[in-house]
């Protein structure tokens, strides 16, 4: 397994570098960041994971060590493949995709092409306890967007995240539109 490349950046064809290491070039499918910081004739040190598959071998570049970790985790995760884990890493860096995770955001990984909704999901539940959640997960999807709506309503009136996401777990169903929720989460509350 090569777990780590230093040489010199030759070619680059976004999503990956060409990278001379003593007269030997290595295709190096490169996250976004390594891709940022790329230069031709630059020396590069990135660490890598070997993907072994049975019609070839592919190396997949990243710039730190705890970067090349969590590209593992989501690799380990059913129905996640290098090409899309590695996608993950366009979208953000490593401090904003690990905040997705512990926020339960759901849509932030569905921007990840190749990647539904229900792998997201999925992958929130297997990392959130690795990377520490602060956010429960609700895996239901027709009231995502009221939900989100009235948890912003409550944020702007002064109430924290965390309590705007108890009221409205507590109010469950009981009031029939967003406005309704919003007075049902205020009287929870205690400011009405």
């Amino acid at each position: 397994m090569i777990g780590r490349i230093r040489g010199t950046i030759v070619f680059r064809n976004d999503p990956y570098l060409l990278i001379d290491v003593h007269g030997i070039g290595y295709k190096v499918f490169a996250s976004h960041t390594v891709l940022q910081h790329a230069l031709l004739e630059q020396d590069a040190i990135i660490f890598t994971y070997t993907h072994v598959r049975e019609d070839g071998i592919e190396l997949y570049g990243f710039h730190t060590a705890s970067d090349l970790q969590l590209f593992e985790q989501f690799i380990s995760i059913s129905g996640i493949g290098p090409k899309t884990a590695i996608g993950i890493f366009t979208i953000g860096k490593r401090e904003e995709i690990i905040h997705a995770i512990q926020q339960a955001d759901v849509d932030f990984f569905t921007a990840v092409p190749r990647l539904g909704r229900k792998n997201a999901q999925k992958l929130i539940i297997e990392l959130k306890n690795k990377v520490g959640g602060l956010t429960e997960l609700d895996l239901s999807s027709e009231t995502d967007r009221e939900k989100k709506d009235i948890i912003t309503a409550l944020i702007s009136m002064g109430f924290s995240e965390k309590e705007a996401y108890l009221a409205l777990k507590q109010i469950g169903d009981s009031g029939k539109n967003a406005t309704e929720k919003i007075k049902r989460a205020l009287q929870i509350l205690g400011n009405v």
